[in-house]
């Protein structure tokens, strides 16, 4: 087991990367995913903002998902179910609110 007592670097230590590699593309799913879930589950409380809330909510599930699909690293997976979840409240307490064109159409 001398792999399992092997000291890591301070280089390769980072915060979404556990496999010391770069994951340009995946870590900026995850913020991407993560700021519009924040946006929507925050305006998701106020019955005016139901277009805001629905169209966040539903650019962010669909970012979070294709992010699951490429990710790399457990990190980026927890941080992009966590985006996920805040997404898909703020979806769907969208969509009860008005939806995704609120009355614009028909």
């Amino acid at each position: 087991m001398a792999q399992a007592m092997r000291r890591q670097s301070s280089q390769s230590i980072s915060l979404l990367s556990t496999d010391g590699k770069p994951h340009p593309l995946q870590d900026t799913l995850v913020a991407v995913t993560l700021i519009l879930g924040a946006v929507a589950f925050v305006t998701a409380f106020f019955d005016n903002l139901h277009l805001l809330t629905s169209w966040t909510g539903l650019v962010g599930i669909v970012t979070g998902l294709y992010g699951q699909f490429i990710s790399a690293t457990t990190r980026e997976r927890f941080a992009l179910i966590i985006g996920l979840g805040a997404s898909a409240i703020g979806f769907f307490l969208g969509m009860a609110h008005g939806g995704l064109f609120g009355g614009w159409i028909g």
